[in-house]
């Protein structure tokens, strides 16, 4: 049977990055039990168990990363013993003759599986936390070109004053300073499981080691250090906490809902013919109508983060099902909801680095839709100035309403431009500020501090934000694979 005759998840064959689908990988998973089994070893002769020999901690060092070959083997010994667990100590112990007897000593499966996992987490949130950076720094830079630049502003997506792009920007820049704040929370709260045996009473441990207590906690907090963790977890079940999950996976879902609203706000625009996302010289936006230019980054962004939010509900129903010190119906789940979730961040950051660096404005676009909408946004500039003409505010309010109903009649009915700014320019009442009018529909003049506000956000929240992830920050072009 070929590859291509078995399903493959599009998350790691079609969009995910190389490195984060090598977190995930089967080889990761079984190298890192062994990287633990070897760590294990390593604290407990530390600590005086002599059974443990030097031959053999050499033996696990040289076997550590597994190979096509052992992998195979363990799956052929699973399908024997049926523990995934127990089939990779025997495979390990093979490759290792002189720590076979060894391998594993004081553990339960939830030493390699759920350490390994807390490994993965960790190490997850190091390859996406640097995406985040880059996409929020060069969405900076896009906020500082725009700044100055009128957009019409919307609410209910319907006209509303006007602001900035540059403005607009900010605002998503905003949320994901939150979610690099709670990325980083989530990955520096992470410890380690450590040992802690079949129910979390250190029983077996105790017992290797005669009854000392001290000797216990050193290995707890040995194992830890060697594996370069901070922290450890003082006290579990057999397993860590699946609160811990939530705890991991719930910025995640939050960040989903920041990059949908992007990318939905992308997608609106780009209906507009206001900004559109990067779209290549060779790219086919329709296969029947060749003039399109669909915004299908956008649109995978907005799919994908519907499926990362869906995850967090996973996670959740999980730790609340837990019985006593654990049950084994969180197992399967979790395969798929942690790589899941991680492969699919990824995925998402990497669309919205090519996205931020290539967005595409269209000015002359943007200012025409302005001048379409302006004239009745300015009737209160207008009214104000006719009352420095020593004109009567009321006067002046119904002369503006009288007008703007007809030239809203123009555009809704006729189909026509809106033509208020003409119909006041002919009107007598308002000739006091005929010469003013160009000045009072200057569109600078109706962003409010939009442009100041920006230079402020920009050099002082995302500047301190960033300051801790500089080194992270670089210029490389990410393209798409698809």
């Amino acid at each position: 049977m070929s590859e291509f005759d078995k399903y493959a998840t599009p998350l790691s064959s079609r969009y995910a990055s190389k490195e984060m689908s090598a977190v995930f990988s089967l080889r990761n998973r079984f190298s890192t039990w062994r990287k633990l089994w070897l760590n294990l070893a390593i604290a407990e002769k530390e600590l005086g168990l002599d059974v443990i020999t030097d031959a053999a901690i050499e033996q696990m060092k040289q076997h550590l990363t597994i190979t096509d070959e052992e992998i195979a083997a363990a799956s052929k010994q699973e399908a024997i013993v049926r523990h995934d667990v127990m089939a990779h100590v025997h495979t390990f112990g093979e490759s290792c003759p002189d720590a076979a007897g060894i391998i594993h000593l004081g553990a339960t499966s939830c030493y390699v599986t759920d350490n390994a996992d807390l490994i993965f987490l960790r190490d997850a949130y190091d390859l996406v936390i640097p995406k985040l950076v880059n996409v929020i720094d060069r969405l900076s830079k896009f906020a500082m070109e725009y700044k100055d630049l009128p957009v019409l502003g919307w609410t209910h997506f319907q006209p509303a004053q006007l602001t900035t792009l540059g403005k607009r920007t900010t605002l998503w820049i905003q949320e994901l300073l939150w979610d690099l704040r709670n990325f980083v929370r989530a990955r520096n709260d992470l410890g380690l499981r450590g040992v802690k045996g079949t129910t979390g009473t250190q029983a077996s441990f105790l017992s290797l080691f005669h009854g000392d207590h001290d000797k216990v906690e050193a290995l707890d907090k040995r194992v830890t250090e060697l594996l370069g963790f901070d922290t450890v977890y003082p006290v579990t079940g057999q397993t860590y906490s699946r609160k811990i999950d939530i705890d991991a996976l719930a910025p995640l879902a939050s960040f989903a809902a920041t990059a949908h609203k992007m990318a939905t706000d992308i997608r609106l625009l780009a209906n507009l013919k206001e900004v559109e996302e990067p779209f290549e010289k060779s790219q086919i936006g329709s296969s029947a109508m060749a003039y399109k230019r669909n915004p299908m980054r956008c649109e995978r962004v907005c799919s994908l983060a519907r499926h990362l939010g869906s995850l967090f509900s996973d996670a959740v129903q999980t730790a609340s099902v837990q019985w006593f010190e654990r049950t084994l119906d969180d197992s399967a789940i979790r395969r798929i909801s942690l790589p899941g979730a991680f492969l699919t961040t990824d995925i998402l950051l990497s669309t919205l680095l090519n996205i931020s660096s290539g967005l595409v404005v269209y000015p002359k676009v943007i200012a025409r839709r302005i001048k379409s909408e302006l004239p009745f946004m300015a009737t209160e500039n207008i009214i104000m100035a006719m009352v420095e003409k020593n004109a009567s505010r009321q006067d002046v309010h119904e002369q503006i309403r009288v007008l703007s109903h007809q030239a809203a009649a123009v555009v809704k009915e006729e189909g026509g431009d809106n033509d208020l700014i003409e119909r006041i320019k002919k009107d007598e009442f308002f000739k006091p500020i005929w010469n003013e009018l160009d000045a009072l529909l200057e569109p600078s003049t109706f962003v409010g501090r939009a442009p100041q506000q920006v230079e402020k956000f920009i050099d002082n929240d995302v500047k301190n934000a960033l300051a801790p992830h500089a080194s992270m920050i670089n210029d490389v072009e990410v393209k798409l694979s698809v």
